[in-house]
């Protein structure tokens, strides 16, 4: 059986984003078809397309979202654990990546014509993103996603 690491990883290099190979392979479990998944993920990708906050993140707390999310507005208690949750998985992805910012990860900021040039050229999205997808998924999956 295909872990999810490889799903996400798969799809990663289908074409899809980083916060879309993150998402797609959890959304199904939560309740959330992977068409919708996909759809709603896409402008996330590339640090929200402006180089901030990574893709993969961005994908994994939607995942927290899924499974924790605050629905029902009397329901405090739920928003606080979704917040704590937030911050539990972004404090283990700082862990293994020392930021959360995209252009501090892969060292060129691509929301510039001349950054996206560069990580492309240096094949940046295979050669560090692909890492960072993969530690996203793990990150989940210790976490009990």
């Amino acid at each position: 059986m295909e872990s999810n690491k490889d799903k996400a990883l798969a799809r990663f290099g289908k074409g899809f984003n980083c916060a879309q190979a993150v998402l797609s392979v959890f959304c199904e479990k939560y309740g959330l078809d992977l068409e919708t998944a996909l759809k709603i993920s896409c402008g996330l990708g590339a640090g929200i397309r402006s180089g901030e906050v990574c893709g993969a993140a961005s994908g994994a707390v939607l995942v927290v979202g899924l499974k924790h999310g605050h629905h029902i507005a009397e329901d405090k208690e739920s928003k606080v654990n979704c917040y704590t949750k937030t911050e539990e998985f972004l404090n283990e992805f700082r862990k293994t990546h020392n930021t959360i910012i995209c252009r501090d990860i892969i060292g060129v900021d691509i929301s510039t014509e001349d950054g996206m040039k560069q990580a492309q050229d240096g094949n940046l999205f295979r050669t560090i993103c692909d890492n960072v997808v993969r530690s996203a998924v793990t990150i989940l999956e210790e976490l009990g996603y």
